[in-house]
């Protein structure tokens, strides 16, 4: 595991799962005396680097500059300015190490609750044949609201962390790096999304209680995601910040809707269709992630993952994405095809 210093810092991937941090003052101080070749520096184009032997007046020997890969620097100095990735106190306090061990001894866990949570929607949708709906509206709204805001803070943080990797360090160091997981900024948040899969099972209560239709699609995605990101984040698999970095920004969008219908306000069909078809997008690019980790790997460079994680992932995200078309067709598609045979009809 990385140590993080605490204060404020320029954070740097180091490319082995690790982040540097360098104190701004002294990252400033760095491009202050090392100028570059003009000065009687030595360049060292192939890796990009510079030194310098700054002469100075009543000294006897030059000063010699450590290596410093200057546009990789600059380029994350204006990177960090403009998307502001800056540690608030609690992520930098929270104990990747901990959690990560915690989660190693603990995932088998998720099984569990999901037998519990099987059991509650049986014995749920039994109470509930010889009773009325309940309404339920407040609770709904709150509880949407509540899981809106965590998306959508969290969806900022890791997608500020996934841009600056991408914008810094490319495409394959965003899949395949695990600073995701212990990296500072990225690693409360991505804790707090494996821990989230667990309370998220809530979402059924309300479906079983309000005597809703409750498809297959919606409590075999709740059990699969959970047991995948418990099985996973103990690992620290390659891909794993894609995958959640998505997941909150799909969830921002959907428990934001939630929270708007349970409320009263009529929001157009659309909306619905949007989400759906970027819960579509989302698992598509679940299935690339995954080949790219599987590529790499053949190709004998670092991406650290293993075979059954990527097989029982990639089952994952194709199963979700033949659903979630199914659902698309069904709810939007074939209904559409309906709504214009009864029209016709009435218009006979």
């Amino acid at each position: 595991m990385c140590g993080s210093a605490l204060g404020p810092a320029v954070l740097l991937p180091s490319g082995r799962g690790c982040w540097l941090r360098q104190p701004v003052a002294e990252e400033e101080r760095a491009g202050r005396d090392c100028r570059g070749a003009a000065d009687g520096g030595v360049s060292d184009a192939k890796h990009g680097l510079r030194t310098e032997n700054r002469s100075r007046p009543n000294r006897t020997h030059p000063v010699q500059c450590r290596l410093v890969p200057e546009p990789e620097r600059t380029r994350a100095r204006r990177t960090m300015s403009v998307l502001a990735l800056q540690e608030y106190e609690f992520e930098r306090q929270f104990n990747e190490e901990e959690a990560i061990r915690w989660m190693q001894e603990n995932w088998k866990k998720s099984f569990l609750f999901s037998a519990l949570y099987a059991a509650c929607i049986l014995g749920g949708r039994h109470v509930m044949k010889q009773r009325e709906k309940f309404e339920l509206r407040k609770p709904l709204v709150l509880w949407s609201l509540t899981l809106a805001v965590f998306s959508i803070f969290g969806a900022i943080r890791t997608g500020s962390y996934m841009t600056f990797i991408l914008m810094t360090k490319g495409l394959k160091q965003s899949v395949c790096d695990q600073s995701f997981y212990n990296g500072p900024v990225s690693k409360f948040w991505a804790y707090a999304f494996v821990l989230s899969k667990a309370p998220e099972l809530g979402d059924t209560l309300f479906i079983v209680l309000r005597k809703q239709k409750l498809i297959f699609l919606h409590w075999y995605h709740h059990i699969t995601v959970l047991l995948y990101s418990w099985y996973s984040y103990k690992d620290m698999v390659a891909g794993g910040g894609w995958f959640m970095t998505m997941n909150y920004l799909v969830h921002a969008v959907m428990y934001s809707y939630y929270a708007l219908r349970a409320a009263g306000f009529k929001l157009s069909r659309k909306f619905a269709m949007f989400i759906t078809l970027t819960q579509i997008t989302q698992m598509l690019m679940g299935c690339v992630v995954n080949y790219l980790v599987y590529e790499w790997m053949q190709q004998g460079q670092e991406c650290p993952s293993h075979m059954q994680n990527i097989v029982w992932s990639s089952l994952m995200y194709l199963s979700y994405f033949v659903l979630f078309v199914q659902f698309f067709v069904e709810a939007y598609i074939g209904k559409s095809k309906s709504s214009a045979k009864t029209d016709v009809k009435k218009s006979e």
